[in-house]
Order: structure tokens, then C-alpha cells, then sequence
């Protein structure tokens, strides 16, 4: 903190309730005139709200009551929005409607001061870190000339970057970098506190050199393991008259960002070499339409189309979707998940390989021994980041011909880093539908107050709830916790163990608008398009990896309605890594986050089980974005 603290002759301390976190409104030591007299006249407010000013009697204790009742946490450590802790004769506490954590200072059973508290709370924290897109003071950057500095800010024209001191105990040099040669400078991504280099020494261009001879290596191993593919040969996927005519009976007009990665597909499909191409979209911009037009294209030209999805419950929703959009062109689809009966199973393989179906929707099921195609021209994967290496290379090993179009909205980083060095096309869908805002975030301690809010303000305006419980074991104490809280509303629990029958019922009943809270576990991550929930509430999400979390918060805020996504954390029990994780997702809340949550869970995670310990080493002394860059640059070159 810079300058002395602020002092206060008085505050107010809002509740962390849903009302007042969604309002952003709210003033520690403004208005406070206005507030008091909606506390007198309100029981809401009244019940929510604590006035505290210099010289009023009041004894610690009956202070850690009151914030206690109102939903904060005691917390010792760093302090979040929402925990106060105790020492002696002074509280400190982060207000949701303050900047700051303050500092309440008793004399005995009065009030003697109040002032911002001097510790760096969590919000200023965030500001301080990392920030994959966006230099900010204080950031590690590489230059590609002059190596690992720190980014102090912009001025007159230059940005200036920090560098190690020429000799100990001396200042450090600084390098004034013009606006113009701004792409000379990339944001660090690797090891949490690198080294920084010194200006003028040879150490950098040695590290360079270094790391070019390890990243040839590298790059022909790479090209090794994809030349078979590159070799294959297959007949162009032509395009047809009446495509148009289909494109435009569907109900959604596509984004300039959409267009432009059906023009990237269409340019590889019109190749006679197979296509292997990643489309990158945050959770709800429209990868399905995507791959729709993909698959029409494909089957136009005689050729099967198999989607693969994650689960039985989104290959059930894609079928449905597909059909809806094409059965009337005479495009046959089905569905072949483990819910199909043996009779249907038989008929469905028989068809496949007779070539009477054109488009198969299923799960882990379509990878199996027995099914054979006729003719299969294009493998999607929906939800990349859900499968295995081994299961990605089945189709591909049968069928060397068929075109592979990988969707994901966070993807691993093994398929980033592949994107990232260009050996696997990449494509990204970066604006969101007409009218779509973005989710507001919240991460909290977690109390039974503010769940019991959270899902009560959802259900008075009409919509779903999803409460996402990481954990089998505890939903049926959660569950009669929510029939006392809610006795008249239907709920419904959903876990992979339910059977899968129940699962999909439970699933259409919960489209319909049936069931109004369902109490699941992670097994909504993946595609679900319900426009009517708007209130995500994550029971533990320190259980959860950033991706994930990130796939979750895209379940909700499907339409124009403003939606809300509450990831709570047991307050005692916040691990570093988990800190780490929730940051992420705070800073991340604009709509098309999901590739810079990629990149931001890549460099938590750490690339040794990616790349290999070798090129990880490399990697950190010259931060992925150069690693990249040069692999990329590297594999043109031997290609």
C-alpha cells in the first residue's frame, strides 16, 4: 500500500449477500445518511447491514457476532471479500463494499479508530499478478533481443523495461522500448520467479542459441509422429449449390469470428490431404454451428460423419440438435451411446457399415471394435479436453483418411501447446452471440446464508438453479438441507452413478423446466445449452481446476438475462494452489476467456508431463510465448 491509510469516521458493512454483491453499488463511507435510513425502515437491510463509528460502545465480541450472522468468515492469513480475522483489541475485516480490508481498533468496549488495514489484500493481489493478454506494471516480459526484464509501465512513447543491476548493490538497468517495437516484447509464461537477464552480456544469445538446437530436436520428432497423416491422400469434399439454401434456414446468424473459422474448415476439407484442425470458442459462441456446417458439407459428398462427445447426456442433446436441423434434408442421424437396447445396437451397426446412416452421435461407444463404417469421412470431437490421447488416435489409426475438426473451449495443454507451434491448425471463435453478456463472478467463503440467497433471488425471477457439489457422498445432506430451505420446489440429484436412463430423463425433465435445482456433480461440465439457468452455485470450488471451473461458469448466461455463478470455498482450507486457481477466474470473467484460461491453467499446471522434462527446461528460460514462437517459426522451416 502506498501513502498512509485512510481514516474513517464511520462505515457501513454490507452482508456478502447475492443482493448486495450483484448491486456493485455500495459505498463503505458514502451515502451512509441514505443507507441508515433504509436500515431503519427495511428489515432486509436492517438484517444486513452493520454501522460502526469512532467512539460508539460496543465490545469486540458483539462486532465479530454481528459479521459473523451476516455471512463472513473468520479467516487468518490473506484476507478475501467476505473474512475478517481477530487480534486482541483490533478486527479486521474486507467489507464486500470496500477496496480495501479495514482495521477496527477497540479501547476496551469502544471504538477507537478505524482505517485501511496495511496488508495487501487478495483483490490487489490480482492486480499485481499475472495476466496472460494484458502487460501490466510489475509483469515478467520477454524480450526477444534483451531477454527476461519486468514491465514498469509506459512513458512518453516508450515502454520500460527493467533488467537485472550491471553489479551487486547497484540499480537496475532499465531499457526504453518504442511503442512501435511493442512485438518485440512478450508477456512470461513459465516458472513463477524467473531469472532476470543483465543488458549486454552474451548470456541471453547463448540461451537462445541453446534453446533453437533443443527446439530442432524437438520440432523432428514432431514432424515424425505427424507425416504419416501428411502423406495420406484423400479425394476433396467439394462444395454444393444447396448448402446455402440449408445455412440459411437455420435460426442463428453466425458471428464475423464464426464465418471465418467455416471458411478455415472449408479450405482444409477442399484439400486432398486429411484435415486435423482445433476450433477454440468460449463455452455458448456457437462451436456446434461450426462443426454443422462441417458435417453437411461432408456428408454432400457421400461421406459418414461421427461426433464424439463426452457424455451420454451431450451426445443425447447434439443428436437431438442435429436431427432438428437436418433429418428434413434426408440426413439420416442416431444416437449410440450404452443406452441403446441390443435390438437398436444391431440394426445401428448393421446400417453403419451398410452406409444407411450418414451421421452417428455417440459417446466412447462409437470407438468400439465392432462398429465399422461404410465410408467415414470426418471425426469430430466435442469437448477435446475430455479424452485421451488413445482414444483421440482409434478412428484415426482405422480410418487414415478421415478429417478430424477437435472443438473445446479450454483446451488441454497438449493440444494447446501443438496449437500454439502451429503443427496443428488453429481457429478461434472470439465473439459472443448478439446480445450476450457477460457471467458475474463471485468467489467467496462458503455459508449456508448465501447459498440459500443465491438460489432464492434465481427461483423469484422465474429461472433454474445448478448446485454443483464435487463430492457423491455429501448430496443427500445437501439435498435435505435444500427441502427444509425449499419444500415446494423440485429438485433432483444427478451424479455418473445414477444409471445412465435416469440421467438423460432427469436431464430432459430439467430442459423442460420440471426440476428448478438440480444438485449435481461435474458431470454438467461439458455442453449443456439451457437458456433458462442463471445461477451457477459451486458448493467447494477449490475441488475443481481452472479449465473445469471455467467450463462450469459457461453452463449459465446462455441468453441476454443476467446470470451468476457463486464459487465458494471452505474459508479454512484455501491452499495456495487453490488461491491460485480462483484468481484466474476472477481476472478471466469477459466473454472469450476460455483460451486465455487455457494458457493461464497451462503455465499453473507446468509442461513436464506435455513436452517432456527436456524442452520444460528450455521452455522456462525463455517463457512459452518465444518457445512457441520459435517452434513455430522452426517447423515451417522443415517442412
Amino acid at each position: 500500500m502506498t501513502g498512509p491509510p485512510k481514516i474513517y469516521n464511520e462505515i457501513m458493512i454490507a452482508a456478502p449477500t447475492p443482493s448486495f454483491l450483484e448491486r456493485g453499488d455500495l459505498t463503505l463511507s458514502e451515502n451512509l445518511g441514505e443507507f441508515r435510513n433504509l436500515a431503519n425502515k427495511n428489515n432486509f437491510w436492517r438484517r444486513n447491514t452493520v454501522f460502526v463509528r469512532i467512539e460508539q460502545a460496543k465490545k469486540p465480541s458483539e462486532l465479530i457476532r454481528e459479521i459473523s450472522d451476516m455471512g463472513y468468515a473468520r479467516h487468518m492469513g490473506d484476507l478475501h471479500k467476505g473474512e475478517f480475522f481477530q487480534q486482541g483489541g483490533f478486527i479486521t475485516i474486507y467489507p464486500i463494499n470496500s477496496e480495501t480490508p479495514i482495521t477496527i481498533e477497540f479501547d476496551g468496549n469502544i471504538i477507537g479508530s478505524i482505517r485501511e488495514a496495511q496488508i495487501i489484500p487478495h483483490e490487489k493481489k490480482l492486480q499485481l499478478g499475472h495476466r496472460v493478454s494484458k502487460l501490466e506494471p510489475g509483469d515478467y516480459v520477454v524480450h526477444e533481443d534483451h531477454g527476461i526484464g519486468i514491465y514498469r509501465g509506459k512513458k512518453d512513447g516508450y515502454l520500460v523495461l527493467e533488467y537485472a543491476p550491471a553489479r551487486n548493490g547497484g540499480d537496475p538497468d532499465r531499457l526504453m522500448v518504442p511503442e512501435n517495437l511493442e512485438k518485440k516484447i512478450s508477456p512470461y509464461l513459465g516458472l513463477k520467479s524467473p531469472k532476470i537477464n543483465r543488458l549486454g552480456t552474451p548470456l541471453w544469445f547463448e540461451t537462445k542459441k541453446k534453446a533453437a538446437e533443443d527446439i530442432r530436436k524437438f520440432a523432428q520428432e514432431l514432424l515424425e509422429l505427424y507425416k504419416t497423416r501428411a502423406e495420406v491422400k484423400r479425394p476433396p469434399h467439394e462444395p454444393f449449390p444447396m448448402e446455402k439454401e440449408i445455412w440459411d434456414r437455420f435460426e442463428f446468424e453466425e458471428t464475423p469470428s464464426q464465418k471465418s473459422a467455416i471458411e478455415d474448415i472449408f479450405r482444409d476439407l477442399a484439400k486432398n490431404e486429411p484435415m486435423e484442425r482445433l476450433v477454440v470458442g468460449d463455452v455458448g459462441f456457437g462451436k456446434t454451428e461450426v462443426a454443422l456446417r462441417a458435417t453437411l458439407r461432408v456428408v454432400l459428398n457421400g461421406r459418414q460423419v461421427a461426433i464424439l462427445s463426452p457424455t451420454t447426456v451431450l451426445a443425447d442433446q447434439h443428436s437431438q440438435t442435429f436431427r432438428k436441423r437436418l433429418e428434413k434434408e434426408g440426413i439420416e442421424v442416431e444416437r449410440f451411446t450404452r443406452l441403446e437396447p441390443p435390438e437398436k445396437t444391431k440394426e445401428i451397426l448393421h446400417k453403419l457399415k451398410q452406409g444407411g446412416i450418414d451421421i452417428i452421435v455417440g459417446t466412447h461407444r462409437i470407438l468400439s471394435k465392432d462398429l465399422d463404417f461404410k465410408n467415414l469421412g470426418l471425426l469430430i470431437i466435442d469437448e477435446e479436453q475430455r479424452f485421451g490421447v488413445r482414444h483421440k488416435e482409434a478412428l484415426k489409426k482405422k480410418y487414415p483418411e478421415v478429417d478430424v475438426l477437435y472443438l473445446s473451449a479450454t483446451p488441454i495443454p497438449r493440444t494447446l501447446a501443438f496449437s500454439l507451434s502451429k503443427i496443428r491448425p488453429l481457429s478461434q471463435i472470439t465473439d459472443p452471440p448478439l446480445g450476450r453478456i457477460p457471467i458475474k463472478t463471485f468467489v467467496m467463503p462458503r455459508t449456508d446464508k448465501m447459498i440459500g440467497e443465491a438460489i432464492s433471488q434465481e427461483l423469484e425471477r422465474g429461472g433454474q438453479v445448478y448446485f454443483l457439489s464435487p463430492r457423491i457422498m455429501k448430496m443427500p445432506f445437501i439435498l435435505k438441507k435444500l427441502e427444509s430451505q425449499f419444500p415446494k420446489i423440485r429438485k433432483e440429484i444427478l451424479h455418473g452413478k445414477v444409471g445412465e436412463k435416469h440421467l438423460v430423463e432427469t436431464m430432459r425433465d430439467f430442459r423442460e423446466g420440471k426440476i428448478k435445482i438440480l444438485l449435481s456433480t461435474t458431470i454438467i461440465e461439458n455442453g449443456l445449452d439451457i437458456s433458462s439457468v442463471n445461477t451457477l452455485v459451486v458448493e467447494d470450488a477449490t475441488k475443481l481446476g481452472l479449465s473445469q471451473s471455467h467450463q462450469l461458469r459457461g453452463r449459465v448466461g446462455r441468453t441476454n438475462i443476467q446470470a451468476y455463478a457463486y464459487f465458494l470455498y471452505p474459508s479454512q482450507k484455501l491452499t495456495p494452489r487453490a488461491e491460485e486457481r480462483l484468481e484466474a477466474l476472477l481476472s478471466f470473467q469477459e466473454l472469450g476467456a476460455g483460451m486465455e484460461i487455457a494458457k493461464r491453467d497451462l503455465e499453473l499446471r507446468g509442461a513436464g508431463n506435455i513436452l517432456g522434462r527436456e524442452q520444460t527446461g528450455v521452455l522456462n528460460k525463455i517463457g512459452w510465448n518465444l518457445y512457441f514462437e520459435m517452434l513455430g517459426q522452426t517447423l515451417e522451416e522443415m517442412m
